[in-house]
């Protein structure tokens, strides 16, 4: 993964903008803001997810509008002025270790709160693989799907230390 991370921020400093651009292309779609619909599930990210969308809405100055759908918010679709210029704010480095990081999450919002310390690497798991640990809690797990959670964890793990170099 340290080579990953190497090559990312190669790619960063010739493609910036364009990398910047797709980062908020994600934005409207973060899966902070898809919620399930079974209450037991909807407590759990109430608890971990809420958190962390009151953080990034003030630390971003937008109110990011969750949904129980599929349906992406047309207010989400339009904000992120803030969020743009935090990411033209962070180093090649960091960008580079934030992009990988809000892939592997398919979040925009958690890598900022791990790029930015709000949250640790085991934290950012938690909460990016919170659906599918729950579902796991009740239906269990098979071995494929832990190796890919095992390998997810391990690069985020691998972010964080990268970003603290």
């Amino acid at each position: 993964m340290s080579a990953k991370l190497e090559q990312a921020t190669a790619e960063i400093k010739k493609y910036r903008p364009e990398i910047i651009d797709r980062l908020m292309k994600y934005a409207a779609t973060d899966m902070l803001l898809f919620w399930g619909t079974d209450k037991n599930l909807i407590q759990r990210q109430e608890k971990e997810w809420g958190p962390l969308l009151r953080w990034a809405s003030a630390e971003f100055g937008e109110k990011f509008e969750k949904t129980h759908g599929l349906e992406v918010s047309e207010k989400n679709q339009k904000s992120g002025y803030r969020l743009r210029a935090f990411l033209e704010g962070l180093s090649d480095r960091e960008l580079a270790g934030y992009y990988l990081a809000a892939l592997n999450m398919r979040s925009v919002l958690l890598a900022a709160a791990l790029v930015k310390g709000r949250i640790n690497a085991e934290q950012a798991y938690k909460a990016a693989y919170l659906e599918q640990l729950f579902q796991e809690e009740s239906w269990g797990k098979d071995e494929e799907s832990v190796a890919k959670l095992t390998e997810r964890r391990q690069e985020l793990s691998e972010v964080e230390a990268f970003l603290k170099k």
